[in-house]
């Protein structure tokens, strides 16, 4: 399987040169091609990646890593780099989570994407999505994960910006380049500060493996004063903060609903978003040699998870809550980097791909149904509509909520624990956000799905379940909400049941974090407390956000009144869009007009005065050319015409004239020799 590996990011990469190719062919579109290139090109990156899971199954735990180069690429005095794949337990979770969560969402695409016309455009990018994101997550060192992390970015761009004959989706697409192009500078300056550092230490490499082992002779270096690996470690995580949507680079996400539906839930779930958590984890060796780093990269999740949670109490697009629920998610996923839970923290990826893939494809199967209607005020009564919809949402939902035995229970209480163990205080930001994510879940539901249905008549008429092509993804998805955490009980459970090493996903990742894991050193009898705890949360949250937007409305209604600023400041995101606007894009474009104005009236001033002053030269160059040297030139031409003019006459052709010359001369020679 090891030879086939190459198969994984190629079949998308070809898919998308096919369905590129037949979309600017101008031919007549045949949807079936199309969507079977699409869909086959991932599906059997899917397969390939599976049949190598189960052959790393069957290696003993100390073998299960293993390079794939293809070619040498850079090949310096000092650096070396091939392009070559690095096959371990790590990146095949990530694998499996693309390509797997990828055919899904492919699938899906079929019907929901079905009377699009730039159909062929569409999965064109969808496959060059994933053979990006495969790239990132499968290469063996850090030139080719930025290349992959620069094409992510590209393509987020296409997709978030694929209706672009809109303004606003135009806008959202630039605003997702832009601002992740701030965090991909620091990503630059982060690898090159790394490599130049290594260089000195006479060990230049970007390669994993051999960053692994050199690392440590970087611990007493420093750069401006401050520790190499600290500057370096934070470099990375700036990056990370753009493309996985942490304060302050999380702006670009919710925009980014802007896309189709199915381009959320991949961006959103699989992709693009755990690309920053990813690289943190396969850094752990270095991360965890920076404490400092590590505190901040932990405050900083924790802050992002509590702060956008807040915020989706009070959105009212169906995809924006959703959008800051994952921008809250992300940021339980590096509070668990952040204080050494890498397992947790990839564990929380993966059943956050489930359950949030299934969730926004529900949401497009609503907006389906709805005939494009968004905004969840026009909603309500939904749930006896659409069926299959509203039950695969509800089980994401409790998923997402945390509430027992559904996925997001293990990995999200598996985080708190260590956060605990390690810093007490997030650990109290944590439950709070996942307090407000219970709350604001169910009250997307409550909106969405009970009640009266409060849509016009028109598309009342409309409201009806979706095709196969989009309810078996969600079927399959809402699957996986549920029993994807079995994979990650933890000890303490599977010790009450007599299961030695339940916590499978551990063990299958501990090659990867041998050494850096935190160390947790409290009993099972606290754990046992906390997870009944973070349990009741759980299910207090569902039992506020269900009763108060059902039958306490009006409970949520008398605090809005009460506190009408506070309301009107998280509904509007903490004016976090217009403080950007004003300090800094306004002031960016107060300087591009400057620059503008320079660039006319200094550059283009000097360059004209240039341009006038050669004129000038040239005139008066050209005047004495032709005055003074044309006129000598011609002076001596007229002179010799006068001249021989004049001689012409003294040829007369008759004898006796030259005669009486020949004579005077020798007269004229005669009286000057003799007088």
């Amino acid at each position: 399987m090891l030879n086939m590996v190459w198969l994984v990011p190629i079949l998308p990469l070809i898919g998308a040169f096919l369905n590129g190719g037949y979309s600017f062919s101008g031919k007549k579109l045949v949807r079936p091609l199309v969507h079977t290139i699409a869909c086959g090109a991932i599906l059997g990156s899917f397969l390939v990646t599976l049949l190598t899971f189960i052959h790393f199954l069957g290696l003993p735990s100390e073998e299960r890593s293993v390079t794939v180069t293809l070619f040498s690429w850079l090949n310096l005095t000092n650096v070396k780099a091939d392009v070559a794949f690095l096959i371990d337990p790590l990146s095949l979770v990530m694998m499996m989570i693309i390509t797997g969560v990828g055919s899904v969402i492919h699938i899906y695409s079929i019907g929901y994407m079905s009377h699009e016309k730039s159909y062929a455009r569409y999965f064109a990018y969808l496959n060059l999505f994933c053979f990006a994101m495969l790239c990132l997550v499968m290469g063996s060192n850090l030139l080719i994960l930025f290349v992959g992390w620069e094409g992510v970015g590209l393509c987020s761009y296409l997709l978030i910006g694929f209706w672009f004959h809109e303004k606003k989706n135009a806008v959202a697409g630039m605003k997702a380049f832009l601002v992740n192009r701030v965090g991909d500078f620091a990503f630059i300056c982060g690898t090159m500060l790394l490599l130049w550092s290594l260089v000195s230490v006479g060990q230049g490499t970007v390669t994993y493996t051999e960053l692994k082992g050199a690392v440590h002779l970087l611990t007493n270096q420093t750069v401006m004063g401050f520790p190499v690996l600290t500057v370096v470690t934070l470099l990375f995580f700036i990056g990370a903060t753009g493309k996985s949507a942490q304060i302050p680079l999380y702006v670009w996400l919710p925009d980014a609903m802007a896309g189709p539906t199915p381009v959320s839930a991949l961006i959103h779930a699989a992709t693009m978003v755990t690309a920053g958590v990813y690289m943190i984890a396969r850094l752990n060796f270095m991360y965890s040699l920076a404490p400092d780093t590590m505190n901040v990269v932990a405050t900083v999740g924790y802050a992002t998870a509590i702060f956008a949670a807040s915020i989706g109490f009070t959105q009212n697009d169906i995809k924006k809550v959703l959008a800051y629920s994952t921008v809250s998610q992300l940021g339980f996923m590096f509070g668990a980097v952040g204080v050494g839970a890498y397992t947790a923290g990839v564990f929380h990826l993966m059943t956050h791909a489930f359950f949030k893939a299934c969730l926004f494809l529900g949401s497009g199967s609503v907006i389906h149904a709805m005939s494009g209607e968004q905004d969840m005020r026009k909603m309500g009564g939904l749930k006896d509509h659409l069926p299959i919809t509203y039950k695969t949402f509800l089980l994401a939902t409790v998923a997402i909520a945390g509430i027992f035995p559904f996925a997001g229970f293990f990995s999200k209480d598996e985080i708190l624990w260590h956060t605990f163990n390690k810093e007490p205080v997030l650990w109290c930001v944590g439950v709070l956000a996942a307090l407000g994510t219970a709350i604001y879940m169910l009250r997307l539901v409550a909106m969405t799905f009970f009640g009266a249905c409060r849509a016009d008549e028109k598309t009342k008429h409309h409201i009806h379940e979706s095709p196969a092509t989009m309810t078996i993804p969600l079927i399959i998805l809402a699957f996986l909400s549920v029993c994807g955490g079995l994979l990650g009980i933890p000890e303490a459970l599977g010790h009450l049941v007599g299961w030695e090493h339940s916590n499978l996903l551990e063990s299958w990742l501990e090659p990867v974090f041998a050494g850096p894991h935190h160390e947790v050193e409290a009993g099972h009898t606290m754990e046992y407390l906390l997870m009944i705890f973070s349990l009741g949360v759980a299910l207090g949250g569902c039992y506020l956000g269900y009763t108060l937007y059902t039958r306490r409305q009006d409970i949520p209604e008398r605090f809005v009144r009460r506190f009408p600023r506070l309301h009107r400041l998280v509904e509007n995101k903490y004016y976090v869009d217009e403080i950007y606007q004003k300090f800094i894009v306004d002031n960016l474009l107060r300087l591009n007009q400057w620059l503008a104005l320079f660039d006319q009236k200094v550059i283009d001033g000097i360059v004209n005065l240039t341009g006038s002053i050669t004129k000038v030269g040239a005139f008066i160059s050209g005047w004495f050319d032709r005055v003074f040297v044309d006129g000598l030139v011609n002076l001596s031409a007229n002179l010799t015409l006068q001249g021989g003019r004049g001689l012409r006459l003294a040829q007369t052709g008759r004898i006796q004239d030259y005669l009486y010359v020949v004579v005077a001369i020798s007269l004229l020679i005669l009286f000057w020799r003799f007088s």
